[in-house]
């Protein structure tokens, strides 16, 4: 069985046109309709969305809905704005009549039946390494201090990871429970360390508010890099077009003709 948590800090009519696979969960304090996931309903940490993002949503789904998961059924995470392809895309499907419906992930996929983990579409830097991306970004070197809060070996091979080039990103990806369950363990006290140091230094303004779930991203990336039994998807970013309400009202954008053409979401560094 596959089950994709999409998550969302706001109501769009669109993510109600998803597969049924698809499960919106909605994040933080606004008002979602009955029919989504809440993740006020539970034991949650939603009082931390604000820094975390969407691992408020993995915290749910892990405290509240792991035990009704088989050993082999998948679990995955996506983004109100950022959904799985069915296929690995080096390029812009620009030629394609299709949908971006017709384009999303299957079910059916093969992959899925033979693959513990499927990743997003790597991003490849060509003058960095993940280290140097961090701190140009985040204007801060504090991940050096995080890494102390891991277990020993976990830190010897995060920390060589952050030396390549290859990330995964946006905290998207789909494994088998056990794999998400390991995952779980290893996050959520790491995190909850790297909070009390964010706040001890003060370092959680601006851009920076949610520097734990930029943090997590590069982990996440490494966590599930590691595992041999793995490959990578393509995902769509959904535009202004697609999110509005307004248009939702009276079509499924994402079931018109031609609509695949702009698709993969391609980064080049």
């Amino acid at each position: 069985m596959l089950t994709i948590y999409c998550t969302s800090i706001k109501y769009f009519k669109v993510l109600d046109k998803l597969p049924p696979y698809v499960k919106v969960i909605g994040l933080g304090d606004r008002v979602f309709p009955k029919h989504w996931l809440n993740e006020s309903i539970g034991k949650n940490i939603k009082n931390l969305n604000k820094y975390y993002g969407e691992l408020t949503a993995f915290y749910w789904v892990w405290k509240n809905k792991l035990n009704e998961f088989n050993d082999n059924d998948l679990i995955g995470f996506c983004h109100y704005r950022k959904l799985w392809l069915n296929d690995l895309f080096l390029e812009k499907n620009k030629q394609s009549i299709k949908s971006l419906y017709s384009s999303l992930l299957n079910k059916e996929n093969t992959l899925l039946k033979q693959k513990d983990v499927l990743q997003v579409q790597p991003i490849i830097f060509k003058n960095k390494n993940l280290l140097e991306d961090f701190s140009k970004i985040h204007d801060t070197n504090i991940i050096y201090e995080c890494l102390d809060f891991l277990p020993s070996e976990i830190k010897l091979n995060f920390s060589n990871h952050l030396y390549s080039n290859i990330l995964h990103p946006l905290n998207m990806f789909i494994v088998k429970k056990n794999l998400f369950n390991e995952y779980c363990k290893i996050l959520f006290p790491w995190m909850e360390d790297c909070m009390k140091l964010f706040i001890k230094k003060n370092i959680l303004v601006s851009y920076n508010t949610r520097l734990p779930a930029f943090l997590a991203e590069r982990f996440t990336s490494f966590w599930f890099s590691q595992n041999l039994n793995r490959s990578n998807l393509s995902y769509a970013r959904l535009g202004k077009f697609f999110l509005s309400n307004k248009v939702n009202r009276f079509i499924n954008p994402i079931k018109l003709p031609f609509t695949s053409k702009m698709y993969p979401t391609l980064h080049k560094y």
